[in-house]
């Protein structure tokens, strides 16, 4: 079973992706105190989340031409779950629950959208 190429596709990208998440605690252990990694540990996190919300967030145009309110079809549910992230946030400090209930607002209101309730 191993000697199948998928297999061993999928055994080298494990290894890979595990070896690019060990190595920079493996390489930078003694230098656990620089300021450097301090300020990287600090103010990195937030950046990233930033540049995941406007990625997100790219295709939300709610205003129209004639500057008049208007949401297209997963428009609304993607405010609304956003919105829905970051009150849990600020209410819980529970970075995994507000995602994943974020996630699975928006998921569930897309789903239902298609349907006739």
């Amino acid at each position: 079973m191993l000697n199948d190429p998928v297999w061993q596709l999928i055994i080298v990208c494990a290894l890979a992706t595990f070896a690019t998440r060990v190595l920079p605690f493996v390489a930078l252990y003694r230098q656990a105190d620089h300021p450097l990694i301090i300020h990287l540990g600090r103010y990195l996190p937030p950046a990233v989340m930033l540049i995941l919300v406007i990625y997100a967030l790219r295709d939300l145009r709610p205003l129209t031409p004639d500057q008049t309110l208007s949401f297209d079809a997963n428009g609304l549910p993607l405010l609304i779950a956003s919105l829905t992230v970051a009150a849990l946030h600020l209410w819980r400090r529970n970075a995994l629950l507000s995602i994943g209930l974020g996630t699975a607002s928006y998921m569930l209101m897309v789903q239902l959208s298609g349907t006739n309730l």
